[in-house]
Order: structure tokens, then sequence, then C-alpha cells
């Protein structure tokens, strides 16, 4: 999935065709100069200016720093600038994204943040030499919450332009900046000059590439199957660390039909929604709340302080599984800057067990259990020697084994929870070859009877995004099998 447009979920938007009242809907905001004028023509808002340079903006809707935003522009005559733009409605403060035009041909995109009326960063990306430079073209602004990546999308294509971050400036995690900030369609042309739009939207999308499919689950580990499909997470990606977020999707495990459901962040009660991933989550029956534990990745986009990347457990009353999401989050308390959590109860134990990444040199498999789900681990096995990524724990039968992927071309099969070696996963044309990286998530996922298969695994490779700059984890298309012991 690339930003494909079946799967955005609305958040809001300029439609032409459909507006009656274009100043009650989209008012003029903000600081303007010049006159500015603006008119429904043939199913289009054309914005344009006589013999006298002007600059307008208009409302579009609120803001959120996990979306993403676009204006589809249908032409420019003339020059200027035509772009989206986010405003502080208390403060001087805002950035833009704008396509900048010389007597009809579009010439760069360009990228400001202003900070209490200061412009402190400033960056122009040329035209990309293979994009149109006239007619239809849509600009793409993906935000990532501590930085931005702009596309531009003409003729079925979408391609990279520029990747700025902006955290050292501003913190747009911030609860009470959402609140703020809004959303606007920004013009600034010069004399004679025009620009026709198609619309203006903001949406959650799937982002560039997803990755670290999970299936979420019961507290004993079993799939959860709701509504005919099984539910999963994964990391919406945008770029390298810590850009990514945490996706919810679903699938009918009888076909193939993937479906973005929604976005979720996290509250640890300082102020910020926070941007991590790499969670799994389980329906609490007993306590009727949603439950599971993440990766902290956002310390890593956090500059006014020092802080360490940690597994953190989340929880929420409310459904997070669509549309946009807060979960409640706090350290687990176990040391270290590990990854990939997945937990199950073991009713046999009496115990929570908690299968990590461990960083100890590479990452490596190691098992934690504990009296509660959200405190109180302790070391039970483990860290194994090779590279681990991935780490599940499944029922394979009567069963459970830990699975994981590794830099060694291989899915590593250990004991549960001892992680003594039990083998490899037999695999039919797995997601990588000779030349590409092999750390994939197993994501092995269980099936009761009715179904084509008892077992499926959905998984995804580590293709990246054609021109993000390096280093970058932007993969991956998925992949789905089915298993016949």
């Amino acid at each position: 999935m690339i930003f494909d447009r079946s799967q955005q979920i609305p958040l809001s938007s300029l439609q032409p065709d459909k507006i009656v009242g274009l100043d009650l809907m989209h008012p003029v905001v903000g600081d303007t100069t010049g006159e500015t004028w603006a008119a429904i023509e043939a199913g289009r808002l054309k914005i344009s200016t006589d013999e006298h340079n002007a600059s307008s903006q208009r409302w579009v809707g609120g803001f959120n720093p996990f979306a993403t935003y676009e204006l589809g522009l249908h032409q420019f005559d003339g020059s200027g600038r035509i772009g989206v733009s986010f405003h502080d409605t208390e403060q001087n403060d805002f950035l833009s994204a704008c396509i900048v035009a010389k007597d009809g041909r579009y010439q760069a995109i360009e990228w400001v943040v202003v900070k209490d009326g200061q412009e402190v960063s400033r960056q122009e990306y040329a035209w990309p030499d293979d994009v149109r430079t006239t007619g239809p073209i849509r600009l793409r602004v993906q935000m990532l919450a501590v930085g931005v990546n702009l596309y531009l999308d003409s003729d079925g294509k979408s391609q990279l332009v520029g990747y700025p971050d902006f955290n050292e400036h501003l913190e747009l995690r911030h609860k009470d900046l959402i609140s703020r900030y809004e959303f606007r369609l920004s013009s600034d042309l010069e004399a004679n000059s025009s620009a026709e739009i198609d619309e203006v939207l903001s949406a959650l999308t799937p982002g560039c590439g997803q990755a670290d499919i999970r299936a979420i689950t019961n507290q004993n580990g079993e799939p959860l199957l709701d509504q005919g499909r099984v539910w999963l997470t994964m990391t919406v990606r945008g770029r390298a660390l810590p850009h990514p977020m945490q996706g919810v999707f679903s699938m009918d495990p009888s076909v193939f039909d993937i479906r973005f459901e929604g976005i979720i962040v996290f509250d640890m009660g300082d102020g910020l929604w926070r941007n991590e991933l790499a969670s799994h989550l389980f329906y609490d029956e007993s306590s009727k709340q949603w439950r599971g534990w993440t990766t902290g990745f956002s310390a890593l986009g956090t500059k006014s302080s020092q802080e360490e990347k940690a597994i953190l457990a989340v929880w929420s009353d409310r459904d997070p599984r669509r549309g946009f999401s807060i979960m409640h989050a706090k350290p687990v308390g176990v040391t270290g800057q590990h990854e990939d959590p997945h937990g199950v109860y073991d009713s046999e134990a009496g115990k929570w067990r908690l299968l990590l990444s461990e960083k100890a040199g590479k990452y490596r498999a190691g098992m934690w259990e504990s009296d509660h789900w959200d405190r109180g681990y302790q070391r039970l096995a483990g860290p194994v020697e090779m590279d681990s990524t991935g780490t599940l724990i499944q029922k394979v039968g009567d069963s459970r084994y830990v699975f994981f992927g590794s830099a060694d071309r291989k899915v590593y099969i250990r004991s549960y929870p001892e992680l003594k070696p039990v083998g490899e996963l037999n695999m039919h044309l797995p997601p990588w070859n000779e030349n590409t990286g092999t750390r994939i998530w197993p994501n092995i996922i269980p099936l009761p009877d009715g179904f084509p298969a008892p077992y499926i695994a959905l998984m995804m490779d580590r293709q990246n995004y054609p021109g993000m700059p390096k280093s970058n984890w932007t993969y991956g298309a998925m992949y789905l099998y089915h298993a016949h012991p």
C-alpha cells in the first residue's frame, strides 16, 4: 500500500464541486496581502489576482501531526506559490509546503518553518526531471510527528522530493499545540496569476510502506477473530526513526483483502501524543480493557530532553482498532533498549510471559515473566545466540513455540518458554532473495476449522521506498502464506 486512495480514512477536505457557500465553509483566515479573487468554476476552485500581487489563506480543517495532507492542483497560470500550511492560531508559528511556479511552469517545492514570527528554516527542492511541469499535479505532505515527507504524484506515480525534520524548532506532538493548529490552503500569487484546484484534503493513510505485522489477540495469545476478520498491528512507514507510527489493519483470513483501519498514538502523561510502534495488543476479558506492549521509539525524536527507548505497557477502555485512537502508556520496568514485545498469559504457569528482541550487542530473543502484565518482569530464558526480530509466541497444535526472524536468512523455532532449539520454519518462496534483507516477522496465525488453511502467515519484505535517504526503514510489500502440517 502506497498512499492508496481507497484506503484513506478522511479527516477534512475542500471539495470544490460540493461547495455551496465558499466563504462560510472555507473562510479566509490569517494574514492577507493585496486582493485575491476566489470562485468555483467547472467544479474547481480558482484563485486569482489582478494587476497586483496578493496572498491569502483559507481554512480547510483541524490539524493532526500523524496525518497526510494533499493538494490536487489542476493548473497554474502566471507565477507564485500554491500549497498547504499549518498555523498556530495563538502564536505566530507555522509550517508550509508549496509548489513554486514561474510563467506557468512548476519549478520547485518549498518548505518553510516560522517560529515566533521568525523564519527558522527554508528549504527549496528542485522539480524532478521526470515529473510534468504543467497541468494536473498532486502535492502530498506526509506528516511524521517530528518531520515530514514531501511527494509529487503525477501520471500514476508518487515521487519523493524532500524530507525535512522540524522537531528542533516545533514540538507538534504536544496535545495543546495540536488543538491550536489548523490546516489551510495558502496562496501567494504574483500579478495576473491564477491557480485552479481540484481538491485539498487531510486523511489518515497507510503511508509509503508497512512492516512489523502482528495479530491482535486475547490474553492467551489466541488471534482475535471479530466480524470474520483477523486484526493486525502494522508499522505505518514514513522514513527512518522516529518517523513511523502504529497502524491497525484487518483481513478476512479466507482471502487477501487487507484493509487499513486506523492509527494509534500513545499518551505517557507528559502532554505528548507519541508515535510508538512494533506493538502487540490484546483484549483482556476479565477487565474488559484493551491492553498490550509497544516499543518506545518516539524517545528518539524528543529534542527538549534526553530519552531512551523502552518497552511500554499500553491500555485503553475504548476499542483502539478503528479511526484515530489514544492509548495510555508507561514503562514496564525492563531496563534496556529492547524491541518487538509479544506476550501471553500462561494459565498453567499462572504467569505473564513476555518475549522480546533484546538489545544485547545485536538484537536477540529473550523470555521474561511476571505476576502482572504491566510490571515486575524477571528474566526466564535467553537471550539466544543469534540475531532475532519479530519475536512471536504461538501455538502449533496444543503446544506453544517461539518464532523469530533473523539476519541469518532463516526463521528460527525455539521451545516455549525455555528457548531451546527446535528447528527452522519451512517456507516456500520466503519474502527475501540473495539481494534483499531477511529480518522479517513470522506472524504465524492459527485459524479454526472452516478456513482454507489451519495456519496462515502474513509477512512483509524489506524493500525500501524508492529515493528515500539512508538510513530508512520503509518496507514493505506483504506476502500471505498458507500452512498445511
